[in-house]
Formats: C-alpha cells, sequence, structure tokens
C-alpha cells in the first residue's frame, strides 16, 4: 500500500491557466519537478509552453510535458494525429531531450461514447506513436472514474489523481501502484508538507503532486538513455522473430526490450522504408526514428511501439524467447 512519505519529491503541472509564473519562486518553495501541457487534439498547442519549459529548466526544475487527449480522437489514426502534434510541440521546446520526464498522455474524457476496447485502441496508438517518435516510453495520466476503461496498459508507468485517497484505486486495469499521484487540484485534496495549497510564484490554485521517491531517486529513474544509432556488439541476448507463426529472422534484445530487423518489420506492416547510410538515420513512413541499433549492419528497432502503432499485435515467449508479430487479418 502506498502513503505519502515526506522525503518523496513534490512537484506541480501548469498550463496556460497559471499565467506567469515565477519558476525561481516555485523551485525555492520546494518544488522539484512539473509536468506543463504542451498540446491538446489534433492541432492546439498551449502558448505557455516553451516558455514555461524554459524558464523551469533553467531553475533546475526538473520538467516534463503532456498532452490532453481530446474528445474527437476516435479512432487509432486520430490518436496518431494528436501522437505527431504532441511531438512536434515537444521539438518546438528543444526536443525530447531537452526533457528530464517522460512524455504523457492525459486521457481522462469519454464524451464521444467510445467503447472500451475503441477508447483503448486510441490510448495504445497514442503511447505506441509517442514512443515511437521519442524514443522514451510515455506516462499515462487519468483518473479513478476513468481507469477502468484501459485495458493492457499497466506497463506504462501511471500518474493518477486521486484526492480523496493515496493508493490506486479498486479495478485499476492492472496498475497497482504509481510513479506520480496528483494529491490536489489546488483548492481540495492534500497539502504539501508545510500544510499548505499554496506555491510561490503563482497566483491561483494549481495542481500539486508527488513522486513516489526522493528527487535524486526521480532523476534516476527517468534517466534517458542515449538513442543515437550505434554498432552494438552480438553479445546481446538474443531469439527468434515470427510473423504470422513463420520464422522470419531474428530478434535481439536490449535492456530487456525486444528489437527485430528494420527491413523485415516494416515490408510485414507494409511501410515505406528509407535508410540514410551516411548519417545512420532511418524513415519511416517518412518519419524519422529516434531509436535505432545497429548488429553486424543490420539496423534493427524496438518492435513494439511500432507494431501497435499500425495496429499489428506482439507477443513474447520467454521461454523459447520467440518474439511474435500478427498483422492485421491474420487470425
Amino acid at each position: 500500500m502506498q502513503r505519502r512519505n515526506s522525503r518523496n519529491a513534490q512537484g506541480i503541472d501548469v498550463s496556460r491557466y497559471q499565467g506567469k509564473i515565477d519558476w525561481k519562486a516555485v523551485k525555492e518553495d520546494g518544488l522539484s519537478f512539473a509536468f506543463i501541457k504542451a498540446s491538446q487534439g489534433k492541432s492546439y498547442r498551449d502558448k505557455t509552453f516553451i516558455g514555461n519549459a524554459q524558464a523551469a529548466r533553467a531553475v533546475g526544475v526538473l520538467v516534463g510535458a503532456y498532452h490532453y487527449v481530446d474528445d474527437s480522437a476516435i479512432t487509432p489514426e486520430d490518436a496518431r494525429k494528436e501522437a505527431a502534434n504532441f511531438v512536434s510541440t515537444i521539438n518546438s521546446a528543444g526536443g525530447i531531450a531537452s526533457f528530464d520526464l517522460p512524455p504523457v498522455m492525459d486521457y481522462e474524457s469519454n464524451k464521444s461514447g467510445l467503447s472500451k476496447a475503441a477508447l483503448t485502441a486510441v490510448a495504445r496508438t497514442f503511447l505506441a506513436e509517442v514512443e515511437r517518435l521519442t524514443g522514451v516510453r510515455p506516462i499515462v495520466y487519468t483518473y479513478p472514474s476513468f481507469i477502468g476503461n484501459f485495458s493492457g496498459l499497466s506497463d506504462y508507468p501511471l500518474w493518477i489523481a486521486r484526492y480523496s485517497a493515496t493508493q490506486v484505486p479498486p479495478g485499476a486495469s492492472g496498475w497497482s501502484r504509481w510513479d506520480f499521484w496528483q494529491y490536489s487540484d489546488g483548492s481540495a485534496g492534500g497539502t504539501l508538507p508545510s500544510g499548505t495549497r499554496k506555491v510561490a510564484g503563482i497566483a491561483g490554485p494549481v495542481d500539486l503532486n508527488e513522486f513516489d521517491g526522493t528527487t535524486d531517486e526521480l532523476r534516476t529513474r527517468f534517466r534517458k538513455k542515449t538513442s543515437v544509432p550505434k554498432e552494438e556488439s552480438a553479445t546481446v541476448a538474443d531469439g527468434s522473430f515470427q510473423i504470422n507463426g513463420e520464422n522470419v529472422g531474428k530478434a535481439l534484445l536490449f535492456d530487456g526490450k525486444t528489437h527485430v530487423p528494420l527491413c523485415v518489420l516494416a515490408n510485414a506492416l507494409g511501410i515505406p522504408l528509407s535508410w540514410d547510410n551516411p548519417k545512420k538515420v532511418a524513415y519511416l513512413n517518412n518519419r524519422k526514428l529516434q531509436s535505432v541499433q545497429l548488429v553486424e549492419g543490420v539496423a534493427y528497432v524496438q518492435l513494439r511501439p511500432i507494431a501497435e502503432s499500425y495496429g499489428a499485435e506482439v507477443s513474447w515467449d520467454s521461454k523459447n524467447r520467440i518474439a511474435g508479430l500478427k498483422t492485421k487479418g491474420e487470425k
């Protein structure tokens, strides 16, 4: 059971509604991290995002960006467009490497009345596309009343908004713990360790959060690994890659994540592929891939985020070390 801990890192999440923020005062008030709204839907961008991100980083606040999934997202293709807007907005603020914390999917509304399966498909596609474009695994933010809509997403870090209790709610779709907990909207819920909901440097109410660990542990928890393609030795764990039950090549494990030959995967999914050999850069469907591993001259990419963003199913047989891909239309 998770409980509040006086050692836990304290943070806030902000958008244009907070107006002008004195980030130096925020930092001096004991806040060590902030999630800043970047975008919403397919085209909206928060006008304060770049300025807030730059000013917060300048004073040493750990910064992450979040995207609000709009009710107009009703198909996986809508989700891909929203993900593209999000990543483009992040790039306008210096790119994913400029951020200390992973990108966040804020999904909390279903005014379109999607079924749980359809809503999960939107969420899964958005998360996979953001990871494909940035090379960083995103965080899921939601409410107790909404979390039951998701299925099979509990391997993503969770940021839960729950003002009445410290634990993940019952029926949390596989999640048993949170990495981040939003415990107040600035008016209701818990208080900062100082006993107030007021944050110096911000005129009105602001959401209050904490990380399940210290500030140093927060830095370590989400420390990014290099995504620059480099030649790897052949000593990494290896297995086999099957598409619709047929062996098609080798699968490799880097840091516990399954990678497969890029060319084989692209052909299976029917996605245009190009490779800039001098720069060692791959383009899938005219989009640059952020994370590619080269082994004996062959480009390998992480299987799950790419496959799922194009509607394919992925499996992993750990006993026999078999990575499986089932494409659309296959039983």
